[in-house]
């Protein structure tokens, strides 16, 4: 039988547990409390933004700049790391940084660390709003990542997209593949498969994980631990389905139609009525004109003589 464990050995093993995830939960930062991805206040303009090493609006250099790595704005130079000696002094603004992320815009500090290992692994490097597709040189704002596909999203679509992520682009929660129910959900894809199509040959499952997408290879997660809604139509039989009393709501698409109908010959009455209107008041115009032309043809036969108005003068008279 295996010896029985101590009080002491049991506090070891539980103390290098919590290290061993200590050091796995630095490497995976969540992106919106990234250095690089951080809140920052410019000093000119007074304009929210993500950390830059220049503002997104003003183009003026920050004061205090913020490493895109570590998150310093002052070193301390506690251990040799630093590329630049300043041995008993403390460098913070210009002094501080040593380069600038070609992918997150932002300052990184002269540690020899910083320096070596941010570009290999910033988080923003393909940072794309899948939304509206601006990257991190086009717009201000932060970026930050979906809870449910963990797509890249600017501070613009973030709460648009969120809210239409999990919708699906069929009609059932039935699989693509087959006819069954679909346990797996794809929030990329937005798509569902049932145990045996969501194998795939060309995407692995990894061991303690859950099993990957067949299309995207993006990992799946269990359909009903989902807020997941199926697309909705606004056309044909299918507006006002549930509340139908016939089968599959033919009941309600006939009495839309019906409506619809009974609305479009209403405007068309309307129309005969405008257009009657206009035909009375054209034939009043019409009538109105003849009358004047018959008044003047009855006086135009009417002989009054020669009179001033024609022209004659009574001293033009010629005398007997």
């Amino acid at each position: 039988m295996p010896k029985k464990k101590t009080g002491a050995r049991k506090k070891a093993e539980n103390r290098r547990e919590r290290e061993k995830q200590i050091r796995a939960s630095r490497d995976n930062i969540d992106l919106a409390k990234h250095p690089c991805n951080a809140s920052m206040e410019c000093d000119k303009c007074q304009r929210r933004q993500k950390n830059r090493a220049f503002c997104y609006f003003c183009n003026s250099v920050q004061k205090l700049p913020i490493c895109a790595q570590c998150g310093k704005t002052k070193c301390m130079m506690k251990s040799s790391d630093c590329v630049i000696k300043h041995a008993g002094v403390y460098s913070t603004g210009l002094a501080m940084v040593g380069a600038i992320c070609d992918f997150c815009e932002a300052w990184v500090c002269h540690g020899r660390k910083c320096l070596s290992t941010h570009a290999c692994m910033c988080p923003l490097a393909d940072a794309e709003c899948v939304e509206c597709e601006r990257s991190v040189w086009d717009h201000g704002g932060r970026i930050f990542a979906c809870s449910f596909c963990h797509d890249f999203l600017c501070e613009d679509d973030q709460f648009e997209h969120q809210a239409s992520c999990q919708v699906l682009e069929a009609e059932t929660f039935k699989c693509v593949s087959c006819n069954r129910l679909g346990q797996h959900s794809c929030l990329r894809c937005k798509a569902c498969f049932c145990d045996d199509h969501v194998r795939s040959k060309v995407f692995k499952q990894e061991k303690g994980k859950k099993p990957p997408c067949p299309k995207c290879g993006h990992e799946t997660q269990q359909t009903k631990d989902l807020s997941m809604s199926t697309r909705s139509l606004k056309f044909g039989r299918q507006t006002g389905g549930e509340d139908a009393d016939g089968a599959s709501g033919y009941d309600a698409y006939w009495k839309n139609l019906s409506s619809s109908k009974t609305g479009d010959a209403g405007d068309r009455e309307d129309e005969y009525e405008y257009e009657a209107e206009d035909d009375d008041e054209d034939d009043n115009d019409e009538r109105g004109k003849d009358s004047d032309s018959e008044a003047t043809d009855v006086f135009s036969n009417l002989n009054l003589g020669r009179t001033y108005a024609s022209g004659y003068a009574h001293y033009e008279e010629s005398e007997d």
